[in-house]
């Protein structure tokens, strides 16, 4: 062997030999590029074109519990009312309306949920979750409608955005800590707009 010959291998050696640990934290990098993307589906990661995450390829299992529980929770209102509503409230829940008081605990909030689903049908869509890191607590929102009919029998429909926190109780069942609701948010261009005369 030339002695041109060993500084020259010698080189290529220590380059890669110096490549390797970033060749390595790159790879290491990648899954948790993806583990990241996977969680990013909790739409408060990052945003997303898709307005449901249920079209997602990838959700996080706590996710999927808490879509599956407001799920749960839509269906029974939507077939038993008010009266299916307030059973899934914890016993010290509070409910926040748009304009109105809070109402606080699970006795309150039945009080004022006595509405017959022949009268009065509410109906939620949920848009997004995320699970707590410790698994016992997390959120969904979305959207609501409310359908009636007034005194002389024409339809009303009320409708907004919701917010519901719940949280796992000692048995393991899950409960409704906090429900809110507010108003939808107006339509691009009237929200500063004077009213004509």
């Amino acid at each position: 062997m030339s002695k041109s010959r060993i500084p020259h291998r010698l080189a290529v050696l220590l380059c890669l030999v110096s490549a390797l640990p970033l060749a390595a934290a790159q790879s290491l990098a990648a899954p948790a590029i993806q583990t990241n993307n996977a969680a990013a589906f909790d739409p408060l990661g990052t945003s997303s074109a898709t307005t449901s995450p249920l079209a997602q390829p990838t959700l996080t299992p706590g996710v999927l519990l808490l879509m599956e529980l407001e799920g749960r929770f839509s269906r029974a209102v939507a077939s038993e009312g008010g009266k299916a509503f307030s059973t899934w409230f914890a016993d010290d829940a509070v409910t926040l309306n748009n304009g109105r008081p809070a109402v606080l605990g699970r006795a309150n909030i039945s009080a004022q949920a006595q509405w017959d689903p022949k009268d009065y049908q509410l109906t939620w869509t949920p848009q997004g979750a995320q699970m707590g890191p410790s698994n016992d607590m997390g959120f969904t929102w979305g959207h609501y409608e409310g359908h009636s009919k007034d005194h002389n029998g024409n339809p009303v429909v009320i409708s907004g955005r919701y917010f519901t926190v719940w949280k796992k109780m000692p048995d393991g069942n899950w409960k409704v800590a906090m429900d809110a609701s507010a108003n939808e948010p107006p339509e691009a261009g009237e929200c500063c707009v004077l009213p004509k005369p």
